[in-house]
């Protein structure tokens, strides 16, 4: 709660007070859209919706249903008097009404917001070559409420909508419930655990091979028919067809293939810099896995590497190199 709105009786009477003189005040002053109404938009939008009502795009067929020619959807209202791209990422920097309320709003520690109800009544079709303005009036400001999302106000406004010529084509009744979110709790005196590492997408085809590597095997699947070893695995050998393979272990020395060092974007995880190597083992299949126990800027293309293992945590572990000249970590 924002003590400065509600520091005592007179203070919150003041504020109160202030608050519901919004009632029935401008908010938004009219404003045309940016565009008249035109039948590309109206055929993106129909398109969008899988709305195949033939009165949107076929003269004939609106005619045959009473109209003159085509008609905009009416849910098209909003998209009509929307700023555009532009303008949403580069406002006018003079402030607004709406920033005005918004503030008085933010005093009172009403600084989260959530849209809870629209209500539209339509007083006529659009068609195309119509210009829709829209203005927009506080209607109330509540009293504070108890919510399931925290004490708030609900805000109800009146949006007209108006074509060129001054006539009223739609109006909306629309509330938003300002809230004031709770309190963030103390942060834990203790650290938190270290995040898990990602979870491997386990299949038939490879369970095999995180289950020798739970118990520090690496393995390589081989075909039983032709011998050839292959990696990642798979359920048919890509050399002669066969589906039936056994597995060898890996003696764990190899070389650096290939390798990236990742800085960006971070995973709590992970310790950085990150070197991700393409590992060449001595049997010449290939692997994807972490360097250990060597600064990033040392890794070299062609470094004899040579087997470790890592145990980020009780369900996971996993293959990792480092030089075969370094000491075992």
């Amino acid at each position: 709660m924002n003590d400065s709105a509600h520091d005592g009786p007179a203070a919150h009477d003041a504020y109160e007070a202030r608050l519901q003189a919004w009632a029935g005040r401008e908010l938004v002053e009219r404003r045309p859209g940016p565009d008249p109404v035109n039948v590309p938009m109206i055929r993106h939008w129909v398109e969008a919706m899988a709305d195949d009502n033939p009165v949107y795009l076929d003269d004939e067929a609106a005619r045959a249903n009473g109209r003159d020619g085509i008609v905009a959807p009416a849910s098209m209202i909003q998209a009509w008097v929307m700023h555009g791209y532009a303008a949403s990422v580069r406002p006018s920097q003079a402030p607004t009404a709406s920033d005005e309320l918004n503030a008085l709003l933010a005093e009172g520690g009403y600084t989260s917001v959530v849209a809870t109800d629209s209500a539209f009544e339509f007083h006529r079709e659009l068609v195309p070559g119509d210009h829709v303005s829209i203005e927009e009036t506080v209607e109330s400001i509540s009293p504070e409420k108890k919510t399931g999302l925290g004490a708030g106000r609900f805000v109800s406004t009146v949006k007209t909508y108006r074509d060129a010529s001054g006539e009223i084509v739609a109006t909306q009744r629309w509330r938003l419930l300002r809230f004031r979110p709770p309190g963030k709790p103390e942060p834990a005196e203790e650290t938190p655990p270290k995040a898990l590492r990602p979870r491997p997408a386990i299949n038939p085809d490879n369970a095999f091979w995180f289950e020798a590597a739970r118990e520090h095997r690496l393995v390589i699947q081989r075909c039983a028919d032709c011998k050839s070893l292959r990696h990642p695995p798979g359920p048919c050998c890509p050399q002669c067809g066969s589906f039936d393979w056994d597995t060898v272990e890996a003696q764990g020395g190899g070389h650096v293939h290939s390798y990236v060092v990742n800085h960006h974007p971070r995973h709590p995880a992970f310790d950085y810099p990150l070197v991700v190597a393409v590992i060449e083992l001595t049997e010449g299949t290939r692997l994807i896995a972490n360097m250990t126990g060597v600064d990033a800027a040392a890794v070299e293309i062609g470094m004899p590497v040579v087997l470790d293992w890592i145990d980020p945590d009780p369900d996971l572990s996993l293959p990792v190199f480092r030089p075969a000249d370094a000491k075992e970590q």
